[in-house]
């Protein structure tokens, strides 16, 4: 990558400014090893929520809380975030974050289990947006199950990684990523595109 291209990276991911309930989830994301995004997927995520009006968000990967405060920083007031994660510890930081924030509890459903249990019980052509932060041992199966939950015109969001595009990353995960990026890249009922942002996102419109 060139210098430019690098600080021009840097820039993006410094350009939107977190408020202090996203920084005090960070720290908390920290204290207790927990990977979040970045401030350039945050802003990312908070923009595509205000571009497409989305009012049924369902997050896979609760964290402490970040991404579900970039969401909801975005979502109309009456639209309700869905989050599912399986460590209890993390989604009570995140209830805190969103407390904290002043976020009305009735606009979060915080679920505690393994994705791949609950979403099957989850209404079908129910949300506007699914993203995906989670195993990315599963993505193959998260993506099947976010392309029944999505209405038509809703969007798909996936975390990725930069090893995704290095010839010579061929560990598990990696090559499950390209599987998924393929797979979703040349499905005839999404439209993509991956952005390079923070590590990487995979976005996906259902048609």
């Amino acid at each position: 990558m060139s210098q430019h291209k690098v600080a021009a990276w840097s820039h993006a991911e410094e350009f939107v400014t977190p408020s202090d309930h996203i920084e005090a989830a960070h720290r908390r994301a920290e204290e207790l090893d927990v990977d979040v995004i970045g401030n350039g997927a945050g802003g990312f995520l908070r923009v595509l929520t205000a571009a497409t009006g989305a009012k049924a968000v369902m997050e896979l990967g609760t964290g402490t809380g970040v991404s579900g405060l970039w969401l909801l920083g975005g979502m109309p007031p009456d639209g309700i975030l869905t989050t599912i994660d399986i460590e209890a510890e993390h989604q009570q930081a995140a209830r805190e974050a969103f407390a904290a924030a002043g976020i009305a509890h009735q606009r979060t459903r915080v679920i505690a289990g393994r994705a791949l249990d609950v979403l099957p019980r989850m209404t079908d052509s129910a949300y506007d947006l699914v993203v995906v932060d989670a195993d990315k041992a599963e993505y193959p199966q998260y993506v099947q199950q976010a392309s029944r939950l999505l209405r038509h015109g809703g969007t798909l969001v996936l975390t990725w990684t930069d090893k995704e595009s290095d010839p010579a990353a061929r560990d598990p995960e990696t090559r499950t990523l390209r599987e998924v990026g393929k797979l979703i890249r040349d499905h005839d009922g999404f439209t993509a595109s991956l952005l390079p942002v923070g590590d990487g996102l995979l976005i996906a419109v259902k048609r």
